[in-house]
């Protein structure tokens, strides 16, 4: 099971490693250009990246990213063993 979990893990990072960084970047990016610098035109072009509207995704992007995140919570989760039943034998000795 542990091994399948990490397999999926994997394939899950590797699809989302970009648009989470996109992601995280353009976040970061819109908090310094809007608020820091008040720099409102930037701000609202960095935000138009930060949903991809520029490509007419702003309805599903964050839905997939959302959906991604919780699958490398479940399957990281997964391995770390937190949620593994003990056998008897741990619990008697």
């Amino acid at each position: 099971m542990s091994r399948m979990f990490r397999r999926y893990h994997r394939q899950i990072a590797i699809v989302l490693c970009l648009p989470l960084f996109l992601t995280v970047l353009t976040g970061m990016s819109f908090t310094i250009a809007h608020e820091w610098l008040d720099q409102n035109e930037l701000g609202a072009f960095i935000l138009k990246l930060h949903t991809l509207e520029i490509l007419h995704l702003e309805g599903i992007y964050p839905i997939l990213n959302g959906l991604g995140l919780v699958g490398l919570l479940i399957t990281g989760l997964s391995m770390t063993g937190l949620f593994r039943q003990r056998s008897n034998q741990n619990n008697q000795g």
